[in-house]
């Protein structure tokens, strides 16, 4: 990230760059359409191409192999609006004022890909779940910064002009909660083979909840792969550019709205027939704030220099495959309000982290640590949505084996978190009082600050206004937009 940093000073160069491999596309092919598949609370490792053996994936698995596989990629917030409203604008989270926060309005000024390419004649458009949820009508917005609504992905292929190139934004609502109970293993996901992942306890009723969540993204792939089928009966798959993620993790205790890999590492797959050499796993460290920019290189199009994200078309086109670009060494993210749930006076507190993550470790920095994680009740509070795993975790906090997941979830934080990935994959033990880490501490305490001191994020050191996020307003759902 600090070297992510310097390369945002020297934009211009870069700009400059980005302008003539994008020329040289547009002269070498027709500019691809671009569609890209978003899942709603998938944690990274749910897949049958990760090694899932309790899930089947098929079509992302397919993409994966026509194309590039990213094995760290991570969303900007692990909240819905915040880290839709970061890939939209290829800009951190904490740059985006009200935008940072669930329920909120994302202003006007900041501009989202759909617009850009729009003006440069693409055909745009969405589908499902789009920069969601709030209220984009308060920002003076005309419509909700994903494009224009559609009933369906064949309907804006349908109503598509014969040669324009189109951008989509196919957002499904799963595996986002509510969940039929007991609806994955009808559907025949076998709760032996599920891999319970460390943020909660191994028990019947968790892991039936999980086949649930499973199944929801089963049905998500299913979705893809009938949008990809609707490309390839058009005859369009050939120069479209195809990106599948999620906009944050798991909603399950430790995982949705935390800083830890299971509510911020996400799945990130590429294709595009002709151009992306195939079969590839990547492992540069990328965020998710880095698509706008790649959409914008693929078209050929300049990228604005307030974006914070960096293009990946040079990783999708080099035929690399493991660490490519050293210098994708680190990722920023954090979180400010969720639920609303908190309340001082008239004030909607949230519960403000930042963190940054290399190979090696985990940092984490809690500004207000006298909250409640998950605000002053965890089972009315809605950080992670409430569901059979959380009501396990909650009724069950006074057994010993599951008093951990309980304390660690919804008890109370210290300022700063520090986790030796090597030592603690689980991101479970807290070596930040450790004095054998104390020099580890302050670097990755400095690498912090100064990631949000460029940034200018309102927390950073001596920042003017640290808790301004507390006093923007929110917003209820707004009616929706016609579909056609």
């Amino acid at each position: 990230m600090t070297r992510r940093i310097r390369s945002i000073k020297l934009r211009l160069a870069f700009t400059i760059a980005s302008l003539c491999l994008g020329m040289l596309a547009v002269i070498g092919a027709e500019r691809p359409n671009i569609l890209f598949c978003l899942a709603d609370d998938m944690s990274w490792l749910h897949t049958s191409i990760d090694g899932d053996p309790a899930i089947q994936t098929p079509n992302f698995d397919k993409l994966a192999k026509a194309g590039v596989r990213f094995q760290h990629a991570y969303c900007s917030a692990p909240s819905c609006t915040p880290s839709r409203a970061a890939t939209l604008t290829g800009q951190a989270f904490c740059r985006l004022e009200e935008g940072a926060s669930l329920l909120s309005t994302l202003p006007g000024k900041f501009s989202v890909y759909p617009d850009i390419l729009e003006k440069a004649g693409y055909a745009v458009g969405y589908a499902g779940k789009g920069w969601d949820p709030g209220d984009w009508r308060p920002a003076g917005r005309t419509r909700n910064p994903a494009g224009p609504e559609y009933a369906s992905f064949r309907a804006f292929v349908e109503k598509l002009e014969t040669g324009k190139p189109f951008c989509f934004w196919l957002g499904s609502h799963d595996p986002h909660r509510p969940y039929k109970p007991n609806s994955g293993i009808k559907a025949g996901i076998d709760p032996s083979k599920i891999i319970v992942p460390p943020i909660v306890p191994d028990s019947p009723e968790v892991r039936a909840d999980i086949a649930d969540y499973l199944y929801a993204i089963q049905r998500f792939d299913r979705d893809v792969g009938k949008a990809v089928s609707e490309l390839q009966s058009r005859g369009l798959l050939t120069n479209t550019l195809i990106a599948i993620s999620s906009d944050n993790g798991m909603p399950y205790p430790r995982g949705k709205c935390n800083l830890y890999d299971w509510g911020t590492r996400m799945p990130l797959a590429f294709s595009w027939a002709g151009h992306i050499p195939t079969n590839r796993l990547v492992t540069d460290i990328v965020s998710l704030t880095d698509l706008a920019p790649t959409f914008l290189e693929a078209a050929g199009l300049q990228i604005p220099r307030e974006m914070t994200g960096r293009s990946l078309l040079p990783l999708l086109l080099s035929g690399k495959a493991g660490r490519i670009d050293k210098n994708r060494d680190e990722v920023f993210f954090g979180r400010e309000r969720h639920d609303t749930f908190r309340r001082e006076g008239e004030l909607k507190l949230g519960y403000p982290m930042r963190a940054i993550r290399t190979d090696d470790y985990l940092y984490i920095r809690n500004f207000k640590p006298d909250r409640i994680p998950s605000g002053d009740s965890p089972v009315k509070n809605q950080d992670n949505d409430r569901g059979p795993a959380k009501a396990f975790v909650v009724r069950q906090k006074d057994d010993q084996s599951v008093r951990p997941f309980y304390q660690r979830a919804y008890g109370l934080r210290p300022a700063e978190e520090l986790y030796d990935l090597a030592k603690d994959p689980k991101q479970w033990n807290n070596v930040a009082p450790d004095k054998a880490y104390e020099t580890t501490l302050a670097k990755m305490r400095l690498r912090l600050d100064t990631v949000m001191t460029t940034l200018e994020d309102p927390r950073r050191p001596n920042g003017p206004n640290p808790d301004v996020f507390d006093t923007y307003p929110t917003y209820s759902r707004p009616r929706t937009n016609n579909p056609e």
